[in-house]
């Protein structure tokens, strides 16, 4: 392909377009000159001045590209991060008793301490949560610790208005592996015009079972292991940082809080 060649006209008639202000781009579909060679014609002779405007576009350009670069840096950062901790855990559980019965039984009394009813006023055992992951594994925890009676489970959820309460019985039933006509009435909360709430998808699932003496022992293994673990832990001190005499006006004290009269000593 032959090169073509560009008369002083042609340059003359390039310097005063880019005189008037008028940009590589511009010029290049008037005369059909490409931006190169402008550039290497006045890039260096003529310092032309940038607009405000053309600024502006070009540091949004900029900025918009460096924070997806960023983006993508730290979500591979994630990634590694997560891969790495997924092999090392997968390394640590090669240890882990898995063949203890009392292993199990210690990871549900852990999750019950945590998450289930603990009032001496409730009778059987009652657990919630919204984490199908968290509830799945609790009932199989339960079913493998305990000799139990399938039909004295009892499911009640807790949807909002939004939920597809059919959806959602379904969804708890597979998960729980539960049949339905073991779940009671589901409590459908209303709209609140003010109050904000979380959405989650598939409401809150509370898990009763009728046998008191089990949500009692599971307590009692949750705090006998909390005695034995913290046993020689080091005990926090609260230290009293209040003013010892409070300015009053008449019979009330300024400035004194609830935290101000609090135990002084061990903190436990």
């Amino acid at each position: 392909m032959r090169r073509k060649f560009y008369t002083q006209k042609d340059k003359k008639k390039v310097k005063q377009l880019l005189l008037t202000g008028r940009s590589y781009s511009e010029i290049k579909k008037l005369l059909g000159i490409p931006k190169s060679t402008i550039s290497t014609w006045f890039g260096k002779i003529l310092k032309r001045p940038i607009s405000k405007h053309v600024r502006r576009e070009h540091f949004a350009r900029i900025h918009e590209l460096a924070s997806i670069a960023l983006k993508n840096k730290y979500k591979r950062k994630r990634e590694e991060e997560t891969q790495a901790i997924k092999i090392n855990v997968e390394k640590e559980l090669k240890h882990y008793p898995f063949e203890n019965f009392g292993f199990y039984k210690t990871m549900l009394a852990m999750l019950y301490w945590a998450e289930g009813d603990k009032s001496e006023k409730v009778a059987g055992t009652k657990f919630a949560n919204t984490d199908p992951y968290l509830t799945s594994l609790y009932i199989t925890l339960f079913r493998k610790c305990y000799n139990i009676n399938e039909s004295k489970f009892r499911i009640r959820l807790y949807v909002h208005y939004y939920h597809s309460v059919k959806k959602v019985k379904n969804f708890w039933s597979k998960i729980l592996n539960v049949p339905q006509n073991q779940f009671t009435k589901t409590y459908i909360k209303k709209r609140g015009r003010t109050k904000r709430f979380r959405k989650n998808f598939a409401g809150i699932c509370f898990i009763y079972y009728g046998d008191s003496k089990i949500r009692k022992e599971l307590l009692e293994i949750g705090r006998a292991l909390q005695r034995k673990v913290t046993k020689n832990a080091p005990v926090a001190q609260w230290i009293e940082r209040w003013p010892a005499e409070p300015k009053t006006t008449g019979s009330t004290p300024v400035g004194r809080t609830n935290a101000s009269m609090l135990y002084r000593g061990n903190f436990i």
